[in-house]
């Protein structure tokens, strides 16, 4: 990969991809044993929080009026700032309504940040680099993640050190980068002048489609996966975060190599390996009962998710440029259409079998490879899908379609 220089539009995109795993992750991998241990949640409450945390996502189209009014750059270090404020108070209110509370605070920062980062750096990075660069960023949020956690398993095993404080210093360090990047970096301006209202075409309805499965799915791995290590097999914050520790590892490892091989072998045939091991993961969650291998299952599911930068390289692909920004926010509200409903649903159906929501993960990932069988093997305006609806008769115009 290409060296960059200071002030450089990647190097931007690298500092954020540093100080958002810095509050978001710490967030994460305390969440359970924080909402188990202080907040006495249950399956029920778990759901219900994670159901509002996805509400912000759900609204992410909104994204487009707030661009009438802030510049692209301006917008996602705001929102890098309120993951950091969101973090930094979680601990101060140990309590029920206190955690919804400063989960949503939090949610709506990362919800718009990842919204307005991606339509940036669609615009910023041509079509051949985006899968390196993308793998690259996935790569150094994990090493920066690696070295969170490594923190934490410190702060937690030796030093002791109350959750409330690790959530303070998370949550300071990701505000301060933000300050910091809007300080040091000029404005950088886009090769095309985005849309300023919402565009939805029918043309693009194979990336809608792959997004909310992705949404749906993901959303199995994200509250259910961890609280089954937590709630059935006892595993402590420590020993989650050794978990997550493992998960980064690879991701620093191999990330940016699997954005290279998405370069080479397609959109189709990553999203496809991606979806079959999804398959087997979460039918293997559904019926194990051993600690260990429920943790190898765990760092599996993991692995495969650096897989889905072909979503966002096949949408760069087919999309005409000026899309970006009002797609990037539409594509996060259907991402999160399942999001609201699906953690509060699973978490009733969990209390009578947690082999239920995990099938029903599978069912996500197979209806998710079946779709990725219609990827073309050179997307590109006019040839969107292999079947269904294809504009191939019609150039791609810049309004938005019903």
């Amino acid at each position: 990969m290409k060296k960059y220089s200071w002030q450089h539009p990647v190097m931007l995109l690298i500092l954020m991809s540093v100080a958002m795993p810095v509050a978001f992750n710490t967030w994460t991998v305390l969440l359970n044993n924080f909402a188990v241990e202080r907040v006495a949640f249950t399956g029920v409450e778990i759901g219900i929080l994670q159901s509002l945390r996805e509400i912000p996502g759900f609204l992410a189209f909104t994204t487009i009026f707030l661009l009438l009014v802030l510049r692209e750059q301006t917008l996602v270090l705001v929102a890098l700032a309120f993951i950091g404020l969101g973090v930094a108070l979680t601990g101060f209110f140990p309590f029920e309504y206190g955690l919804y509370c400063t989960t949503v605070l939090m949610s709506v920062g990362f919800h718009y940040f990842e919204a307005v980062r991606q339509s940036l750096a669609l615009q910023w990075l041509s079509r051949d680099e985006a899968p390196q660069v993308f793998g690259k960023l996935i790569s150094v949020g994990a090493i920066t993640s690696l070295l969170a956690y490594g923190v934490i398993w410190i702060l937690l095993e030796i030093l002791a050190v109350d959750y409330i404080w690790l959530y303070v210093l998370a949550g300071g360090v990701c505000f301060l980068m933000a300050l910091f990047m809007r300080v040091a970096f000029p404005y950088f301006k886009s090769s095309s002048e985005q849309h300023t209202h919402l565009v939805l075409r029918k043309r693009y309805w194979l990336f809608y489609a792959l997004i909310f499965f992705s949404g749906a799915r993901r959303q199995i791995f994200m509250v259910f996966a961890a609280f089954l290590m937590v709630e059935r097999f006892g595993y402590s914050a420590a020993q989650v975060t050794l978990l997550f520790l493992i998960n980064y590892i690879f991701n620093w490892i191999f990330a940016e190599r699997i954005g290279i091989l998405i370069g080479r072998v397609g959109e189709r045939t990553a999203l496809s390996l991606e979806y079959i091991g999804l398959i087997v993961v979460f039918t293997g969650y559904a019926f194990v009962d051993n600690a260990y291998l429920a943790a190898g299952l765990y760092v599996i599911d993991h692995m495969f998710f650096a897989l889905a930068i072909a979503i966002p390289t096949y949408f760069q692909k087919i999309a005409d440029h000026a899309d970006m920004a009002s797609s990037a926010g539409v594509s996060f509200t259907i991402n999160h259409i399942a999001a609201i409903v699906i953690p509060v649903l699973l978490g009733f159906i969990w209390i009578y079998s947690h082999a239920v929501v995990f099938l029903i993960g599978s069912g996500f990932a197979i209806c998710s490879l079946l779709l990725a069988q219609n990827i073309p093997d050179k997307p590109a305006p006019g040839n969107e899908a292999n079947w269904g609806y294809k504009s191939a008769k019609s150039v791609p115009s810049t309004s938005g379609e019903s």
